[in-house]
Parts: structure tokens; C-alpha cells; sequence
């Protein structure tokens, strides 16, 4: 057999080679300028149409160019990244310009003052005026919910990883899917009818703090449960088998193991909570004065500040929302800095 059968021949001299990688940015840069085009000339003028524009000729053109030098194969893969740095630039986009504006117009009237005054004798079409009161109302009832809810979901997660079997388990198990899909509303009209119109409690930073319990427990169970699921059985037959009981198993070996997710999941859960507006709405009110007291009298909150502020319509009102969005932004922000470092804190020591 001659040399020359054994060599395949190839449909072009370029198949096999490989893209430079500076390649997709070439394409990149083609396409946003091609999408621009296009758009000028079709005369469309929402940045969103040119986008999208710009994001189907970027996957075609990476994945048209790749097929003709580097293979069908390649040219797939690629089509693949593509597609998920589009998706993560159009997701990114939003956020980082809601941001943007978020910041943009919340340091007009962010300050000392904004934050250490409330809006007492202050009207809404006038400058001046500040948060305290929402953030101490935020405060309170944000810890109320959370000394309610960690404890109750916390022995919820130990009682279905550890114990949970049979239909009461299961039966638990279906409660706690369909608490995490129930919308704040319904958590807020339940308390309502409850605390407000049966008992007669009235309005109060406590009764948003129940509403707000509800949807913050099947969080802190899902989270809970996972992270003692992922503590290794070996550590709780070994401490079985020195004769420890079980109460005493878990509580020394379990969830000092599991700490730090456990941590975190709480802390992600309060990060959840502290933008409701809904339960608030209808169980706290809002007060333009300070109430240190939650459990009598309405309270304020930032979601129910920025709320009321936006409504009010004026432009003043308007610069108080934002500065009060950009408030409650690094508030939740700082939470999930902190649910971060615990992790990384009580994350396992590996060796060298």
C-alpha cells in the first residue's frame, strides 16, 4: 500500500488549525459594531434591540468562522461559550445599571444627617428629613423575625436529616417546599387576619416580624438541611459508638461540624427579608416618627419608607427613596460580605 492512501486529504488546508485568542474579542468588537449599523440604519433607537442585535451575530460570526477553520466540532463548543457570556453580559447588564442609577441618585442626599434624623415635622415636598426611624424599625423587626425563625428551622432541618422518617417527615417535607414558594402577600394577609382582625392586636413592628418569620423558615430549613447533610456519617458513628447519645452527638459533633453553612444560610435568609414590602405594608404601617418600641404602635421600615417617599411624588420625596434604596442595597450587601466570610472562615483547613 502506498504512502499516498494512507494520508487523508483534507477539504481545506485550514481545517485543524486553531483561532487566535484574542478571537473573540475580534468578534466582539465586529459584531457591536455591525449591530450598531444596523440599527442606525433600520432606524431603531432602544439600546436593548441593538444588543440583541449585536449578541445573534456575535454567536453566528463565532460560530460561522470557527466551522470554516477550526471544524464543526470547535465551531460548537464555541457556539456554547458564546451563548453563555451572552446570557451572563444581558444578566449583568440590568443589575450593574440598576446600580448605577441606584448610586447615581442616592449620594445626592445620603449623609450623616439622613442618616441619624427621621422625618418628624418634615413634609414630603420638603428638603431635609432622614431614615433613622426606618432603619431602627428595619432593625427590630428583621431581629424579631430572625430570633422567631432560626430556632424553629434550625430543629425543623434536625429533625428531618436526623430523625425524619415516615409520612410525618414527608408531610413535613411538603409544608416547608410550599412555604418557600408562598408570596409575601399571602404571609402578610394571613398574620393580618390573625393578629389584627381576630386577636385585635393592631398594627405593630412584632406583626410584620411573624409575617416576615413565615417566609424566612423554609429558608433557613432548606439551608440548614443541606449543610447537615454534607457532615459525613463516619463522624456520627464513630461518636455512636463511644456510647455518646445521639441528642449529645448532634449537638457537640453535628452542628459545630455544619457551623458555618449553617451560619450562612441565616444570614442569606435575613438578606431575603429585609426587602419585603408587602407584610409591612399591611401589618406595621409606617410612622414619620421614631418608635423604638415594636411591639406597640406602628413602626417604619427602609422598604416602607422608600414606598411611601416614592409616592409622595415631589422631587425631594423622590431623592429621600433613593438614598434609602442605596441604604437598603449596602445593607443586604454588607450581610452577604459577612455570610461570606463566615464561610470561608469555617470552611475546612487544608493541609500543604
Amino acid at each position: 500500500m502506498s504512502h499516498a492512501t494512507l494520508t487523508p486529504k483534507n477539504r481545506s488546508s485550514l481545517r485543524g488549525a486553531t483561532l487566535p485568542k484574542w478571537f473573540p474579542w475580534a468578534v466582539a468588537a465586529g459584531s457591536a459594531a455591525a449591530g450598531l449599523g444596523i440599527s442606525t440604519v433600520a432606524g431603531l433607537h432602544s439600546s436593548i434591540q441593538w444588543a440583541l442585535i449585536a449578541a445573534v451575530l456575535f454567536v453566528a460570526g463565532s460560530f460561522g468562522i470557527s466551522s470554516r477553520v477550526e471544524g464543526r466540532r470547535q465551531a460548537k463548543d464555541r457556539v456554547a461559550t458564546s451563548l453563555v457570556w451572552v446570557a451572563f453580559i444581558l444578566a449583568v447588564i440590568p443589575l450593574a445599571s440598576l446600580v448605577w442609577e441606584t448610586v447615581k441618585r442616592g449620594v445626592e442626599v445620603l449623609d450623616g444627617y439622613f442618616l441619624t434624623h427621621s422625618m418628624g415635622v418634615v413634609g414630603d415636598a420638603e428638603p431635609g428629613g432622614g431614615i433613622y426611624h426606618a432603619i431602627l424599625g428595619t432593625l427590630e423587626q428583621v431581629g424579631l423575625a430572625t430570633l422567631f425563625s432560626v430556632p424553629i428551622g434550625v430543629l425543623t432541618a434536625i429533625y428531618l436529616v436526623e430523625y425524619g422518617r415516615g409520612r410525618l417527615a414527608k408531610a413535613v417535607t411538603f409544608f416547608v417546599d410550599v412555604m418557600t414558594g408562598i408570596p409575601s402577600i399571602v404571609a402578610g394577609l394571613f398574620i393580618l387576619s390573625l393578629w389584627v382582625l381576630i386577636l385585635e392586636m393592631g398594627p405593630s413592628g412584632v406583626a410584620g416580624s411573624f409575617a416576615l418569620c413565615i417566609l424566612m423558615i423554609p429558608v433557613v430549613v432548606r439551608s440548614t438541611e443541606e449543610m447537615l447533610k454534607l457532615v459525613p456519617n463516619e463522624l456520627r458513628e464513630a461518636s455512636l459508638a463511644l456510647g455518646v447519645p445521639k441528642w449529645r452527638t448532634i449537638l457537640k459533633v453535628v452542628l459545630p461540624t455544619s457551623v458555618g453553612g449553617i451560619i450562612t444560610g441565616v444570614m442569606l435568609a435575613i438578606a431575603r427579608i429585609t426587602g419585603e414590602t408587602a407584610p409591612v405594608l399591611l401589618l406595621v404601617w409606617g410612622t414619620d416618627f421614631i418608635n423604638a418600641n415594636p411591639f406597640k404602635d406602628p413602626q417604619e421600615s427602609l422598604p416602607m419608607y422608600i414606598y411611601l417617599q416614592y409616592n409622595a411624588g415631589s422631587d425631594p420625596a423622590h431623592d429621600r427613596a433613593w438614598a434609602a434604596a442605596l441604604t437598603l442595597i449596602a445593607f443586604i450587601m454588607i450581610l452577604n460580605l459577612v455570610a461570606r466570610g463566615i464561610a470561608r472562615w469555617k470552611a475546612p483547613k487544608t493541609g500543604r
